[in-house]
């Protein structure tokens, strides 16, 4: 009798013990492949991992936000791996294809969203100042503060513009990174560029000081697209300087015109006199009229020996280079007055 109620007792639980097994394996595969299922979004998005989030307040907004099916499934794949404490705050960018199993690794490994803003060479401040406030990831804090107030912010022992200041280039920033840090870490950039070639500079330039030269550079900058003749160009200018004769290049009257430039340069606005105009006025103008490249900055601390003075656009984007003023009439009727 007793060895009959036995063997049904062993039955009984080899078939509970069976069917908590089986459970258990249907519910890991239905965990497996909630992980691994991709995220119902359509565009990215950033996600905002605060500092002292723990793991189960995350695995919840996971699922609150329809990327994991259970909270559950996220936590204990957390633990499992032995990520839980290991989650590192941070601005991420969730994509379409993402997985909750990649989205962890993500956070465990700091793989934060990166994003890029680009000051393109021979932009004024106006126009990066317009790229800066135009960028949604980034914090506005400028707000309506004046040049003046921008500098008190940026640097305020060292200049009285920031005009030129601003080194072009691509800068990586994550998101929530303010306006003000991105023109701070421009700034810096161009002091070292600017110091750098300072301290190389050939002899006999005709500046006084580093400003002058940025100055030089972004006239350089503003005249050519062509990297083969920014040197040349500068030679030009520098030689101008030392004879005493006046520049008279136009992107120096454009710049000094502001906001009434109408992309049409005609001869009353060269003899229209402003602190910028150096058809009127000898010597460089008060500030630089752009925001040169390193390039740019090379050629004014370097600029090519030669024996030209004028140069005229050709018109396919180089120009025509000449000794004498006789040459350059001569070179303007051809390509200016096609004459």
């Amino acid at each position: 009798m007793f060895k009959r109620v036995f063997k049904i007792i062993a039955v009984i639980a080899v078939i509970v013990a069976t069917g908590v097994t089986v459970g258990a394996y249907v519910l890991w595969q239905d965990m497996q492949t909630a992980l691994d299922k991709p995220i119902e979004i359509t565009k990215s998005e950033i996600y905002q991992l605060q500092r002292g989030t723990n793991v189960r307040t995350l695995s919840k907004a996971m699922a609150q936000n329809g990327w994991v099916q259970e909270a559950l499934f996220f936590e204990i794949e957390a633990r499992r791996q032995k990520l839980a404490n290991h989650l590192k705050a941070g601005s991420y960018e969730i994509n379409p294809g993402d997985t909750p199993r990649g989205l962890l690794g993500k956070f465990a490994d700091g793989e934060t969203a990166k994003f890029f803003i680009s000051f393109i060479e021979g932009m004024t401040l106006k126009q990066v100042l317009a790229v800066t406030s135009a960028n949604p990831l980034l914090l506005q804090t400028l707000g309506e503060l004046n040049e003046s107030e921008i500098i008190e912010a940026i640097s305020p022992a060292d200049k009285e513009s920031l005009e030129g200041w601003i080194f072009p280039s691509t800068y990586q920033f994550e998101a929530h990174t303010t306006d003000l840090d991105i023109l701070k870490r421009a700034h810096t950039k161009m002091k070292e560029v600017l110091a750098f070639h300072w301290e190389t500079r050939a002899a006999d330039l005709p500046y006084d000081s580093p400003i002058e030269a940025l100055t030089m550079a972004s006239i350089v900058e503003k005249e050519t697209g062509q990297a083969a003749e920014r040197k040349e160009i500068a030679g030009v200018f520098v030689r101008r300087l030392n004879k005493g004769m006046k520049l008279q290049t136009d992107p120096t009257v454009i710049y000094g015109m502001g906001d009434s430039f109408d992309g049409n340069l005609r001869r009353k606005d060269l003899r229209q006199d402003t602190p910028y105009n150096t058809y009127t006025r000898y010597g460089l103008p008060p500030t630089p009229i752009a925001m040169p490249g390193e390039a740019s900055i090379e050629a004014a601390l370097h600029p090519a020996p030669g024996e030209s003075f004028y140069f005229v656009a050709k018109g396919d984007g180089w120009h025509q280079f000449s000794n004498t003023l006789k040459a350059h009439n001569a070179a303007v009727r051809k390509y200016q007055l096609k004459k």
